[in-house]
């Protein structure tokens, strides 16, 4: 291990891209004032990144597949990725290269493998019988565009039916086409004159594996005998074919139409349908075709031993249900219900108790994939009601707004928020148990609760529970409950912010051990929440309104010109705010009728019934002033030991104290220099230069409210003057996502945005630009602490350090009373203490260690029941309440220092306290910049962990700043990335990849090791069910299901080989990793067996074309050649 010394770091520091020139020589100290050593344990080996799981609903969701006796489900997306969900927990992610849509999956029921058909027309075998499923063939097709695939059960051929109407047969063991091919001018009819389209179905007859139905668009069946090689029957019908599907007697089959029509035909009358339903027309009165309905896309004919038989179908309403949501028509005897979906139906399958298609089909439930849910239906239960899912899907219920990660959280925060949460949940499920419950659980040896935080567009905040690799929601909080809804939308709220999601979450600040929260909302509102575990009625919602704004002059004073004077704040003469009990008038406006101090949004003024849970414990509104609306807040911080809250937005920063409800705190950012602003501004009269103006969420989202526009971040090196049009172009989507991670703002209410995207540059009002970039400097960062606030200071004191987008840090001195009932008495004094410092940069995070390198958390106090019924009076409230708890920093000898660590989007740099001299520095990045910087513990020791622009994950040691990892991972493609990536605790990290998916990661090596153990197994050995009994009857007349030797009509031998040129086989990557995988069971033998005929195969062509050789080249190896030939000849295959 090496040791440190603080004065001597920099011999033979080597900092990446930083040159020694850069660092700056820390200051000779006192003697007898020396610097202790601290102990560096983390190094470089400690580091390695991989991702973790993904968890949430398949964004985009393409395609569907079922496991009926592995219990496993598949669902395919339009990007290429695949999900497979069995045992709630049991989850696996995988993605194919290509980034090509899925078309359809196809199970190889109890087999362990799954073949994929992609639109790039690809066919892939999976291997699932390895934790993390691999590829083990794919076949490209060169020639034909793949429509439709039908794997028969316990068949080793795979049928491919094409665009152009063909069909294909692909063996799955080898990936190789058969020489047998299904033409359409075959199949058809010769005096049909037109092409009968696409292949849209392909099945054989349950009974009859010899006979195959093949379903063309145009509205043609095909029968076609395997054996013979013709159609046995040609079934024609006006209307295009969407789907088919058999009874499972092989008697009957169904189509469903493009005009809303089913039609049920006996295989053996092919003139006309035994029977035509339209389940959603008006049927007419004098006997006329009924008025043709929108399309019915998919139909199921599902049969059972004592009742009749299920028809499940999507689509088909009449057009004139304008606005009827999508549906699921259950039909069943003579009643037929009616299900209604949130979203658009992908697809739908049926559970059934058996995987033989030629015996009765049990079914007993519905799965419903629908654009961004899962549904499953109970067919056996009266009302069909659904099943409640335990997969973690509603991620995007309400679009993520903002997300945090807190690992290694005290252990009974999760039983605590489960127990609340168990009360919300929704009644009116059915009784039974999810049915897919297939694989088993992995051994994960991780033991520490990880709580993950979202924020969404609708004002709701959910909690989940995300230990050990799993996610599962614990409890739901709505913030909008405190305000009023407007009744109707013609009563919009004039003095809304914005347009759209109103209550949406931008920052979320939480203290795990006191469980005090603290959210920002986009309409500038503060709410400060207290956990309870009793019910209670808040007669009045306390309430502070806060004028935040201070406007200064466009002209700088000129350099030489002495000091200007203080400025004063705009409007905010009286900082003591309208007692919260009576509630604001929301209507005042000033004398020359512009709207002024009325909040954006209205609190409630009736009685708030507030459930076990979160409990709202005060709502701040930032208000307009002389008709200007409030800027958003930027930052955001609370602190359970000093009883604070504060924030800033792009004016200036405002302090309040929740317990005695009151503002402390309400300044301008330029008054916290005092008269050491660097920019030398001034103050300027109220209203010279119009703010924007509020504009709708979709400016928002798309990074338009910038605190200071700018092109590039004014601290950063000035960019070279022959910089191309691309360069600009990136420059200025950096810029926006710097923007946007400052402000959290809800970017997927919108499409994805793109590099392409010109929505940047749209301004919400020309005055912002008008404004003197200095003049708008944000508050970007916060953080209270106990630690020494000026140079002179001899022992730490509470305070609080502040970090603006410009690269200050200040410090603002906190002076508290003494606990008890004082606490309430007393008021609590605040003073800027003149402390400045300066990185390159906006400020991102601030952390702070003590002597020994340990991270010294904020002060905070442990939670407990306020709302305990025998305190009634307030008083008694006030003695209970234990005094202010302090972080063990004060309790320090004098003579012991602090360090500050200062993360900025361009530099780290560790600060010895009190002296204030930077002990380390280190340059992050030259050209691009960190989105999020994190101060995490890993291994018992602690680092900072940054994600920059452009797309590094990088670590470095505390204090010394080493380099410790330095990973590409992804490159930033949107906005969503920027806002919601953030580091925690041993080495976990996340981000959301999609709408509506989490992309968990670790950067722990021992993580990555464990990795394997801790993902669940998708394949378990399951003895496959018997086949249903003939009976003696079938057996004696030939009733019973008839058996086709496939091998020998689609082997090569009489089938011959397939043109090279239709497909081209590529091995998977999991191809002898797969086999490893899999050493047991019928994939691992085949894969096997496939690899040694391979080889054998091999050995004999060219033992062949040796042979050919020396027989044409001379008569002397003649002799030789018939010995060979003789040698060989009486030997089977497999005896070589």
């Amino acid at each position: 291990m090496r040791k440190f010394n603080i004065r001597k770091v920099l011999d033979g520091l080597t900092a990446g891209s930083s040159s020694a020139s850069q660092q700056q020589q820390p200051q000779q100290h006192p003697p007898g004032n020396r610097e202790p050593e601290i102990q560096e344990t983390l190094q470089s080996e400690h580091f390695q990144l991989c991702k973790t799981v993904r968890h949430g609903f398949p964004y985009q969701p393409s395609a569907l597949a079922f496991d009926p006796v592995q219990k496993i489900l598949a669902v395919g997306t339009q990007t290429g990725a695949l999900r497979l969900f069995g045992r709630p927990g049991v989850e696996c992610y995988c993605q194919h290269d290509s980034g090509a849509a899925v078309i359809q999956l196809q199970f190889l029921i109890n087999e362990g493998a799954l073949v994929s058909a992609l639109a790039d027309d690809t066919l892939h075998l999976w291997n699932l019988r390895q934790k993390r499923p691999a590829i083990l063939h794919s076949l490209k097709f060169c020639r034909e565009r793949v429509t439709f695939c039908h794997l028969p059960f316990q068949s080793k051929w795979l049928y491919v039916g094409t665009e152009r109407g063909n069909i294909h047969i692909v063996n799955v063991e080898s990936f190789t086409l058969s020489g047998y091919v299904i033409m359409w001018n075959k199949a058809i009819e010769l005096s049909s004159k037109s092409h009968p389209g696409p292949v849209v179905h392909i099945s054989d007859n349950p009974m009859d594996e010899g006979k195959l139905l093949i379903g063309f668009e145009s509205g043609t069946v095909v029968l076609w005998d395997l054996k013979s090689k013709k159609a046995d029957y040609r079934y024609t019908y006006d209307e295009a074919i969407h789907s088919v599907a058999w009874h499972h007697e092989g008697k009957q089959f169904i189509c469903s139409h493009s005009d809303g029509t089913l039609t049920i035909w006996n295989v053996r009358s092919p003139a006309k349908p035994v029977q035509t339903i339209t389940p959603h027309g008006k049927q007419l009165k004098d006997g006329k075709k009924p008025e043709p309905c929108k399309p019915i896309l998919k139909v199921e004919f599902k049969t059972t031993r004592s009742g009749e038989p299920f028809i499940i179908l999507s689509g088909g309403l009449s057009y004139d249900t304008v606005g009827r949501r999508p549906c699921l028509t259950v039909m069943h005897g003579k009643s037929t219900a009616v299900l209604e979906m949130d979203y658009s139906i992908v697809d739908f399958l049926t559970l059934c108790e058996t995987p033989y298609p030629n015996d009765f089909q049990e079914p007993y439930a519905v799965v419903v994939l629908l654009e961004k849910d899962l549904v499953l239906i109970d067919l056996a239960q009266n009302g069909y009601p659904i099943f409640e899912n335990p997969y973690p899907l509603s991620i995007h219920e309400s679009p993520v707004t903002c997300c945090e990660y807190f690992a290694d959280c005290p252990v009974d925060l999760i039983p605590a928020l489960y127990s609340v949460g168990a009360r919300q949940k929704r009644q009116g499920y059915s009784k039974k148990e999810w049915p897919i419950n297939g694989g088993n659980w992995g051994l994960g040896s991780q033991s520490y609760p990880e709580i993950i935080i979202t924020g969404h567009a609708d004002g709701s905040i959910k909690f989940w529970d995300a230990s050990a690799i799993t996610l599962q929601v614990l409890y739901k909080l709505k913030t909008s409950k405190v305000f009023e809804k407007s009744r109707n939308k013609d009563e919009k709220p004039n003095t809304d912010i914005v347009d759209e999601d109103p209550y949406a979450i931008q920052i979320i600040s939480w203290c795990p051990e006191s469980r005090m929260l603290c959210i920002a909302g986009v309409s500038a509102h503060v709410i400060i929440y207290r956990f309870s575990k009793q019910e209670v009625i808040t007669e009045v919602i306390p309430m502070l309104e806060v004028r935040l704004l201070y406007e200064i002059s466009d002209v700088e004073t000129p350099e030489g010109e002495q000091a200007p004077p203080l400025p004063t704040p705009v409007g905010s003469a009286n900082p003591q705010p309208t007692p919260p009990q009576s509630h604001p008038s929301t209507s005042s406006s000033s004398s020359d009728g512009l709207r002024d101090n009325v909040p954006c949004l209205k609190v409630k003024s009736s009685p708030l019934k507030q459930s076990p849970g979160y409990q709202t414990e005060l709502v701040i509104q930032l208000v307009w002033v002389g008709g200007e609306p409030p800027q958003q807040i930027t930052s955001l911080a609370v602190n359970s030991s000093y009883g604070l809250v504060v924030f800033g937005n792009c004016n200036g920063i405002a302090m309040v104290d929740y317990l005695q409800k009151a503002v402390l705190l309400n300044l301008g950012t330029i008054e916290l220099y005092g008269s050491n602003d660097p920019y030398r501004r001034e103050p300027r009269s109220p209203r010279k230069s119009r703010q924007p103006s509020g504009a709708g969420l979709c400016d928002i989202s798309e990074g338009a409210v910038v605190p200071e526009d700018r092109c590039k971040s004014p601290t950063s090196g000035s960019s070279s003057p022959h910089n191309s049009d691309d360069e600009q172009k990136m420059n200025n989507f950096i810029e926006k996502a710097k923007m946007s991670r400052k402000l959290s703002l809800p970017t997927d209410l919108k499409p994805d945005l793109d590099i392409k995207d010109n929505s940047f540059s749209r301004s919400r009002s020309s005055s912002v630009t008008s404004i003197d970039k200095e003049s708008r400097e944000a508050i970007s960062a916060l953080h209270f602490c106990e630690t020494f606030t000026r140079k002179t200071d001899s022992a730490p004191s509470p305070c609080l350090w502040v970090g603006t987008t410009l690269g200050t840090v200040l410090v603002i001195a906190l002076n508290l009373p003494p606990g008890g009932e004082q606490r309430l008495l007393q008021p609590v004094i605040v003073s800027p203490s003149g402390t400045i410092l300066r990185l390159k940069g906006a400020i991102l995070r601030m952390a702070f260690l003590d002597s020994t390198g340990c991270l010294v958390p904020p002060a905070h106090e442990p939670w407990k029941e306020h709302n305990v019924p025998e305190e009634k009076d307030e008083k008694e409230k006030v003695k209970k309440r234990r005094p202010v708890s302090v972080s063990p920093s004060s309790s320090q000898e004098i003579s012991e220092n602090q360090y500050a660590v200062i993360c900025s989007e361009k530099q780290a740099k560790v600060i010895s306290l009190p002296t204030q001299n930077c002990a380390y520095k280190q340059n992050i990045t030259e050209t691009s910049f960190v989105l999020r910087g994190d101060i995490v513990s890993l291994s018992s020791s602690i680092c900072l962990a940054c994600f920059c622009a452009n797309g590094h994950i990088m670590t470095f040691s505390l204090p010394s700043l080493r380099p410790l990892l330095d990973v590409y991972y992804l490159p930033l493609t949107n906005m969503r990335i920027a806002r919601t990536f953030c580091f925690t605790n041993n080495g976990q990290a996340l981000y959301l990849v999609s709408p509506t998916e989490v992309q968990r990661l670790t950067y722990s090596q021992e993580t990555c090791e464990n990795l394997q153990e801790m993902l669940g197994e998708l394949f378990t050995p399951v003895e496959t069910p018997e086949a249903p009994n003939r009976g003696f009857f079938k057996g004696l007349f030939g009733g019973g299901a008839q058996s086709l030797d496939r091998e020998e009509l689609f082997g090569e031998s009489s089938s011959g080989k397939a043109s090279r040129s239709l497909a081209q086989h590529i091995p998977g990557p999991g191809g002898i990793e797969g086999v490893k995988g899999a050493a047991s069971g019928v994939v691992g033998e085949l894969a096997r067996a496939r690899l040694a005929l391979d080889e054998r195969g091999q050995k004999l062509s060219d033992l062949e074309e040796r042979t050919a050789a020396m027989l044409s080249s001379a008569d002397s190896f003649s002799k030789h050649a018939h010995e060979m030939m003789l040698k060989y000849k009486d030997k089977k295959w497999y005896q070589f």
